[in-house]
């Protein structure tokens, strides 16, 4: 009687930012096998990572140890089933993948298939099904919708006050929950911001968005951060080092690019690109890439850029060498040049990551290297990103840990010490 496979997965639920291991049993000694991943996505795309792997001589293939030979991922890659996953074939160019409702996780079907050649033309052997999510257990999820401000709270579980973040996106605006929500599972309040989906100004609402943390009765009211990628983080850091109203802090800065004064915000999208647009590049493949724009952004008077001398809180600035969009190295160098003038470098610690792109997301989120993007003068177009999905998939996991590390240190305290 032929063996049944045995397919394991624990655990089974977890937050997106832990590890699993996956466990196969019961077959023949040197048996050709392929994991799988797959995952339906909320906008009705599919998505899958494989690895091919060989039993070993007690019938076993096990994930987290064993070499895949081949696959979406190669080598031994624990959580290669989930950050190597891509459309799979036939899918349009340019998807993105993006949990927009928090409040359910995100299933992830684990399989093995005998042979490596047309698996997908054969029933599983074994499946599991696999909850992820951003929000753990306990979280509060709150609708901000005053002083024109469209934002959402996440408090975590427990009586509290807890530290405050303000997450800010990048320009292609809406409000994006997940990263937030994951912040919450880790211990702080942290709200997710529209901020160019609102009436006011960027920098103002960003500024009435930070008191609304602040003043929340669930949060320390002198432990509140910003944490911003692309955009976002300029706004992040017009806010630490230039705002009068608000005083964050520390600040986290994924893939800025130039610092501009505050008044200087609403013309960057779309006027300030706009008028850079000879800079526009396009690759093989007709994908837009946008590193020279951001290089001209750098090429500005000094006058016109944020005192950085006036930065009084620790900043981590999180750069991935193949940024091919707005050219985040050369601004990493340009805001640390001016904080060394300043004297107050000692306030910036730096993670540069070659091989990494401009989308540096939580660990194990999927590579994107070009995605769709609109614009508001050309309409939707193919923007390239950068990056490699290893590297890349590499600096996603290690900035995320030191990432919660810095905020820890910086925000992170006692209420009966205040």
């Amino acid at each position: 009687m032929p063996q049944t496979p045995i397919l394991s997965v624990l655990p089974t639920r977890s937050l997106v930012d832990e590890k699993f291991k996956v466990l196969v049993e019961n077959l023949p000694p040197g048996s050709p096998v392929t994991v799988r991943s797959l995952h339906h996505s909320e906008d009705n795309h599919d998505w899958e990572a494989f690895g091919f792997y060989v039993s070993d001589h007690g019938g076993t293939v096990n994930v987290s140890e064993d070499m895949s030979f081949g696959g979406t991922y190669t080598g031994q890659e624990p959580m290669g089933l989930l950050w190597s996953m891509c459309p799979v074939p036939g899918s349009r160019e340019g998807l993105r993948l993006r949990k927009k409702n928090v409040s359910s996780p995100m299933l992830v079907n684990i399989s093995i298939h005998s042979g490596h050649e047309g698996f997908r033309d054969r029933a599983p052997l074994a499946s599991v099904l696999v909850e992820r999510w951003y929000m753990a257990p306990g979280v509060q999820r709150i609708d901000i919708r005053e002083k024109e401000v469209r934002g959402t709270l996440f408090i975590p579980p427990g009586p509290g006050p807890f530290p405050g973040i303000l997450d800010l996106w990048g320009g292609g605006g809406g409000l994006i929950e997940y990263r937030s929500a994951l912040l919450a599972s880790h211990g702080f309040a942290s709200m997710s911001l529209d901020f160019l989906g609102c009436e006011l100004p960027e920098f103002s609402h960003s500024e009435t968005a930070f008191n609304i943390i602040k003043d929340h009765p669930q949060v320390i009211e002198d432990r509140v951060g910003v944490f911003g990628l692309c955009l976002g983080s300029l706004v992040a850091l017009n806010l630490a080092a230039d705002s009068t109203v608000v005083k964050p802090r520390c600040a986290v800065c994924i893939s800025s690019f130039t610092t501009y004064p505050k008044e200087k915000l609403l013309a960057l999208y779309p006027d300030e690109i706009t008028k850079r647009l000879d800079k526009l590049s396009w690759d093989e493949n007709n994908h837009e890439i946008w590193k020279g724009i951001g290089l001209a952004l750098l090429d500005v008077d000094p006058s016109e850029k944020v005192n950085m001398g006036n930065l009084k809180s620790p900043v981590l600035l999180i750069t991935g060498c193949d940024d091919q969009n707005l050219s985040s190295f050369e601004a990493a160098e340009d805001i640390a040049r001016m904080m060394c003038e300043a004297g107050n470098e000692h306030l910036l610690s730096r993670l540069e990551y070659p091989g990494a792109g401009h989308l540096i997301e939580p660990p194990f989120s999927p590579h994107f290297r070009a995605t769709q993007f609109m614009t508001s003068d050309r309409g939707k177009v193919v923007m390239l990103w950068g990056g490699h999905t290893k590297p890349h998939a590499d600096a996603q996991e290690d900035s995320w840990r030191k990432i919660l590390s810095f905020l820890q240190q910086h925000l992170y305290c006692r209420h009966k010490s205040q």
